[in-house]
């Protein structure tokens, strides 16, 4: 009998959002991680030092919660730590790889045996929407379902993403977190732009599925939730168009914010990043340009 392990680390990698018009359903994973450490302690860790420390502990103590809740194990005391190139509130899902980090990694130090489609269920009940849970815990384009009368996770279904396509993904300087953010939604929208954002988004899923890049040109119009956004963002709106402009096939809000992101052959990434950057410094703000390729592998056990 093997003897269970007294640390552990989770590498859960960041994830774009919505995807245009799917609101809520469409996640994709990104080559960008946090990698979240446990360790068997008799008394839990430090006090949180900051704001973004609170807000990451309490993320942490909502998925202990809910991981004992589900397994009926007893509670034990662990420290952690959380590191990595995952910027907080910028809508790339920091808070996934927080929390599906440290429920992976007591999953490993307790030997429960969760599955992946457990720990999605687990990390959408305390997110709210299964998007950036599905694609952090399982990698790949993610089409993912809740139930229409309780809202609780169903399945998704997932796509692998070829490495022709780069996500040039641009932040700027400043925070959004995913509830103030949709603070700023309308409590009802007009029939027919709800209309126009369902084929949007049933269009850009049949090109991820059929891995037609090209036909993402333009197709990841929104009306749900852009339109509302955008706007309390300095500059996204610029940002987005200038990449658009330079060669990319489309482009979206990724989340709720801040960043913006383009999907673009690889060969001209760099020139889209460029672009979309001088958008935000012509207006005065400040930002940071990542180039990814999508993450196929989802969370894993290091």
């Amino acid at each position: 009998m093997s003897l269970l392990p007294q640390t552990v680390t989770v590498r859960v990698p960041g994830s774009t959002s919505n995807c245009g018009a799917g609101f809520d359903t469409l996640g994709l994973a990104l080559e960008v991680y946090n990698r979240v450490t446990l360790s068997v302690a008799s008394v839990n860790g430090p006090q949180p030092q900051s704001e973004a420390d609170a807000r990451a502990q309490a993320m942490v103590e909502a998925a202990v919660a809910l991981f004992y809740a589900k397994t009926g194990r007893a509670p034990q005391g662990f420290c952690y730590h959380v590191e990595g190139e995952v910027p907080p509130a910028r809508g790339l899902g920091s808070s996934v790889t927080v929390i599906a980090g440290v429920m992976a990694g007591l999953d490993a130090l307790l030997a429960t045996g969760l599955s992946r489609h457990q720990l999605v269920e687990m990390a959408t009940e305390l997110e709210g929407h299964p998007d950036n849970a599905s694609a952090g815990i399982l990698g790949g384009f993610c089409v993912a379902r809740c139930d229409p009368a309780t809202g609780a996770y169903r399945d998704t279904i997932r796509f692998e993403v070829g490495e022709e396509i780069a996500f040039v993904v641009v932040s700027p300087t400043v925070e959004l977190l995913t509830k103030e953010s949709r603070g700023a939604l309308p409590r009802a929208l007009p029939y027919f732009d709800a209309v126009r954002s369902i084929n949007s988004a049933a269009y850009v899923v049949a090109a991820f599925a059929a891995r037609d890049y090209a036909r993402l040109r333009d197709a990841a119009g929104d009306f749900m939730h852009e339109p509302y956004r955008l706007p309390k963002i300095k500059g996204a709106s610029a940002a987005m168009a200038a990449g658009l402009q330079a060669g990319a096939f489309t482009g979206w809000l990724s989340g709720s914010g801040s960043s913006v992101l383009c999907v673009a052959a690889s060969g001209i990434a760099g020139g889209v990043g460029a672009a979309m950057a001088g958008a935000f410094r012509a207006v005065g703000v400040a930002s940071e340009v990542r180039v990814l390729r999508a993450d196929n592998a989802g969370l894993r056990v290091e």
